[in-house]
Order: structure tokens, then C-alpha cells, then sequence
């Protein structure tokens, strides 16, 4: 059986050195500032947004929830954007997604200073990533978090055949970026792919996002890989499920994350994380 990687015990443990370096900042007259920025009621959003907040004011971050009605121009949300970009208290800005149809994400993206840009999702912050040069850099929450994973389990990533299913600018392309980084050899599949489980079948490491519940196989796997389980899909009974079918797939491989537990409760870790490490880099520079 497979060791199951517990992201929930990792997050803690993360929480607790995240705690220490806010206590280190609180000593220097420093408070870390992230501002999330919810447009709509999207009920999958606002409940993201409640969990991160929740878990940004436990640990003592200075968490603004900004709602925005559903009718907001693109306009008027890069102007407050701007105005938070200009705040010298918020290190860290994130607009959840998805957003109505009247805002161009891409605008929205570019808006953010890429020093205030907490989910890595400017162009900028995402060239320094594919370029490896990523010092004072943010990145992509999701993918960081799996490498903390990788890190936690003495994984090694060198020379290792590496598999993303999923090409999203929010998973899949900066976590091929970490993993090519790290060495391993890296293909991003997805689901125009031909042939997709004979690919799968060759992965000493495999990342699933593809947001189709149970869509990865025992049969797809390699005896002995490491599995990593992005999905947050519901089953027929409306129970959280991933993109990997846990049960059969389990049997089979070396290490594998749940759904929940898993790579969900790293993500926000790793934003109030790198929330507080802004706040450091900012405090750096003006110091």
C-alpha cells in the first residue's frame, strides 16, 4: 500500500514556521497585508475566499476581503487594484477566479505589480519561473505546495520521469517549470492528448489536474510512482473526490495524496505562506 501523503499535517507544519517569521516581522513594526478581491457570489469562490481568510487572520496577517458586485467593469476593478498596488500596507493581492464575462482575466492579471502578485500568475513572475531565475519571486501556490510535498518526503526529483496532466496557467505550466527545474524530465498531457494512459504508464511522477472525477485508472499508473491528485470533483453522491481513482490506484503506487487532505488545505498554507515572505522581501527592500 502506498504511503499516504497527508497535506493537512504538512500545512500545520508550515503554519508553524509561517507563525514564527510573523512574529520576527510583528518585532520589526511589520504586519503582513493580502488583499483578496472577490467579484460575484460564485459559491465555490466564496467559500475558497472565507478558508483563506479564516486561516490568514489565525496566524495574525492583516486579511481585507474586498466583494465586488457582479457588474463591476473591468475598469473600475483595475483601479482598485491599482490603489492596493500604491498601499504600502498589503504585500500581497489576489483576485479569485473565475470572473465575469465583462473582465478579461489577462487584464486583470497584468494589473497586479509583480511584487504584490501572491498567486504568480503575471507574465513577468511566470518568465523569472520558466527562466529558473525565481529570487524574491512568486509562484503559483498549487504547484509550490507539491513541492513541498516532494520536499517532506524525500522525494528526488532528478533524472525522474515526470508527468502533468493538465496545462492551466494556474497548475499544470509552472509546476512543469518546477519539476524541469528540479531536473526531472517533464511532459504536459492533457485532454487533447492521444494515447494518454501510455504516457501516464511511463511517469515516475504524476500530477493530475484535469478536473474529471476518477479519470486516472490503476491501470494507468506505473507500479511504484509517486501520485499527485489535484482534482476537487464531485462523485454521483455530490462526496469530494479527486482526479485519481484513490482506492484502486493506492494499491498500486509508492506515495499518493487524498482528496481532501491533500494538495487542497498546501495551497492556502502556501499563500498565507508566501504572504508573509512578501512582506519580508518588501521589508528588505525598504529597510
Amino acid at each position: 500500500m502506498a504511503t499516504i501523503m497527508d497535506g493537512k499535517a504538512l500545512a500545520a507544519e508550515i503554519d508553524m514556521r509561517t507563525a514564527n517569521k510573523i512574529q520576527r516581522l510583528a518585532d520589526q513594526g511589520v504586519t503582513p497585508g493580502l488583499v483578496v478581491i472577490l467579484v460575484g457570489k460564485d459559491p465555490a469562490s466564496q467559500i475558497y475566499v472565507r478558508n483563506k481568510e479564516r486561516r490568514a487572520k489565525k496566524l495574525g496577517i492583516h486579511s481585507i476581503v474586498r466583494n465586488l458586485p457582479e457588474t463591476v467593469s473591468e475598469k473600475e476593478l483595475i483601479k482598485i487594484i491599482q490603489e492596493y498596488n500604491e498601499d504600502s500596507t498589503v504585500h500581497a493581492i489576489l483576485v479569485q477566479l473565475p470572473l465575469p464575462e465583462q473582465i478579461n482575466e489577462f487584464h486583470v492579471t497584468m494589473a497586479i505589480s509583480p511584487t504584490k502578485d501572491v498567486d504568480g500568475f503575471n507574465p513577468f513572475n511566470l518568465g523569472k519561473l520558466l527562466i529558473n531565475k525565481t529570487d524574491q519571486t512568486p509562484i503559483a501556490c498549487t504547484p509550490q505546495g507539491i513541492m513541498s510535498f516532494f520536499k517532506k518526503y524525500q522525494i528526488d526529483l532528478d533524472g525522474k520521469r515526470a508527468v502533468m496532466v493538465g496545462r492551466s496557467t494556474i497548475v499544470g505550466k509552472p509546476m512543469a517549470a518546477l519539476l524541469t527545474n528540479a531536473n526531472a524530465t517533464v511532459t504536459i498531457a492533457h485532454s487533447h492528448t492521444h494515447h494518454l494512459s501510455e504516457l501516464t504508464r511511463e511517469a515516475d511522477i504524476l500530477i493530475v489536474a484535469i478536473g474529471v472525477a476518477h479519470y486516472i485508472k490503476a491501470e494507468d499508473v506505473k507500479p511504484g510512482a509517486v501520485v499527485i491528485d489535484v482534482g476537487m470533483d464531485r462523485d454521483s453522491n455530490g462526496k469530494l473526490v479527486g482526479d485519481v481513482d484513490f482506492e484502486s490506484v493506492e494499491k498500486k503506487v509508492s506515495y499518493i495524496t487524498p482528496v481532501p487532505k491533500g494538495v487542497g488545505p498546501m495551497t492556502i498554507t502556501t499563500l498565507i505562506s508566501q504572504t508573509v515572505t512578501m512582506a519580508e522581501w518588501s521589508s528588505e527592500k525598504n529597510g
